[in-house]
């Protein structure tokens, strides 16, 4: 099959690229002029890039140009915090572009769409309570989605993450950070440590988003749909630390309760969303973790 990612340089963009590369499928990837291709090195002989100049029109050349089955659309501009400098910029990439995907979709015949939404967007449990901007955002989209599937030919399967880890994660999130605190021995301040976190391996995101492709080049789906990629097995931050501890053997240096819980931390993952049918999170968060810390080879 012909897939078109967005966000293929990002950590899990990448791995699905090179999932689907290695598996013996066309990857077409959307990037900026001044995106850096670092993570791609493995497969860059075996994606076709395609620059993104900030309009629909070079969209648009992508999907006359080229033979596409289906569009997983990961890239977005991911903040729990915004600010006069860079709210434009998550407006611009978080609705804009996707808004111009699908028109440019539309256009070129292009039916199905994966699209990647967040658990932030269910603050407090709820149906739609966004805990940011960022999540905010990630709503409104999937409010424009509502419209092209309502009115248009385009199908659309949005996938609601939670936390995701794995090795050579370079994102400043919080299962890098305690690698870091432990290979290189520095105090790490955290927050009193009672949060939930619903952390789902890398590899098992990347097996959702394939299965969640074949199902709607199967047509096994309906025009809209909406589904957690969860473990359902949320455990605190403190335990997450106690797990990795045992994992390497040793103390980790952190402090708790030196920092406070963030505005609006969210304290109990988002329980009520339905599971991605035909799938579901195999790797355990011990040997999640295992892979996170000792893997050598990043091909």
């Amino acid at each position: 099959m012909s897939f078109l990612l967005t966000g293929a340089t990002g950590y899990i963009g990448s791995r699905l690229a090179r999932r689907l590369a290695h598996a013996g499928h066309r990857v077409h990837v959307v990037v900026r002029p001044n995106s850096s291709l670092d993570s791609l090195k493995p497969i860059l002989n075996r994606v076709q890039l395609h620059t993104y100049d900030g309009t629909a029109q070079s969209l648009l050349k992508l999907f006359t140009t080229n033979q596409i089955d289906l569009v997983i659309h990961l890239a977005s501009l991911a903040s729990v915090t915004h600010s006069l400098n860079n709210f434009e910029s998550m407006l611009q990439s978080n609705i804009v572009f996707g808004t111009q995907l699908a028109e440019a979709m539309l256009i070129g015949k292009v039916p199905y769409l994966i699209n990647t939404g967040t658990f932030s967007q269910h603050y407090n449990n709820c149906d739609y309570n966004p805990q940011s901007l960022y999540a905010a955002t990630k709503q409104a989209f999937d409010d424009i989605i509502l419209y092209y599937s309502e009115a248009t030919s385009l199908h659309c399967t949005t996938l609601e993450l939670f936390d995701s880890y794995g090795p050579f994660d370079p994102r400043p999130k919080i299962i890098p950070l305690l690698i870091q605190a432990y290979r290189d021995g520095k105090t790490l301040a955290m927050s009193p440590g009672e949060q939930q976190l619903d952390l789902v391996y890398i590899d098992d995101i990347v097996d959702a988003y394939v299965t969640a492709a074949m199902r709607q080049l199967q047509g096994r789906t309906a025009k809209l749909e909406r589904f957690v990629v969860a473990t359902n097995q949320p455990i605190t931050l403190k335990q997450v630390v106690e797990q990795l501890e045992r994992v390497t053997q040793s103390r980790l240096p952190i402090i708790w309760g030196e920092r406070s819980y963030r505005m609006r931390e969210i304290m109990i993952p988002w329980n009520k969303g339905k599971q991605l049918p035909d799938w579901q999170a195999v790797t355990s968060i011990e040997e999640g973790l295992k892979q996170s810390v000792f893997a050598t080879d990043d091909d």
